[in-house]
């Protein structure tokens, strides 16, 4: 069975979500619902690939945690911010803001996609465990596919037309 592959998925993908959301944060501190918020999801992301790490062994899947909780705001995410300020590509934080949801909602959407695959090959395994994993997580991957898209649909009309 290649359930192992599904699970490594969903694990890169909830990282690579966690990370994202964590930076989104850090560049956009002043928005205090975007700070606390995304912060908040990140865990959940982080959660639930030490969820997934639990079935890992079990179907040969590699899961790695060692860059999960990593400060996102590290040396090199200064160095990219710098550079941007030097060439003068640093677009107005409305925009970017913009940018960085869109990037975000792909990211969660990538996710739920991989919760959805890892489910439907629990039932076909039928595996309880794993199936009831997937049904604890996927929900609230789903909520960040949400709040980005809300988040989106607030901000466009502003931003876009002034």
């Amino acid at each position: 069975m290649k359930i192992g592959l599904a699970i490594s998925e969903i694990a890169a993908a909830e990282a690579e979500l966690s990370e994202a959301l964590l930076e989104v944060g850090e560049r956009h501190k002043a928005n205090h619902d975007v700070y606390h918020l995304s912060r908040s999801l990140a865990r959940w992301s982080q959660a639930h690939v030490a969820a997934v790490e639990r079935f890992a062994e079990r179907h040969d899947a590699d899961v790695d945690t060692a860059a999960m909780g990593r400060d996102s705001a590290g040396p090199l995410a200064a160095v990219r911010e710098r550079s941007a300020e030097l060439l003068g590509r640093r677009p107005e934080p409305g925009v970017l803001l913009l940018r960085d949801l869109r990037d975000l909602h792909l990211k969660a959407t990538r996710a739920s996609l991989g919760w959805t695959m890892l489910g439907q090959a629990a039932q076909a395994a039928k595996d309880p465990e794993l199936l009831e994993c997937v049904s604890l997580c996927h929900p609230e991957t789903l909520r960040v596919v949400r709040w980005t898209l809300t988040r989106l649909k607030e901000a466009s009309p502003q931003v876009l037309t002034t």
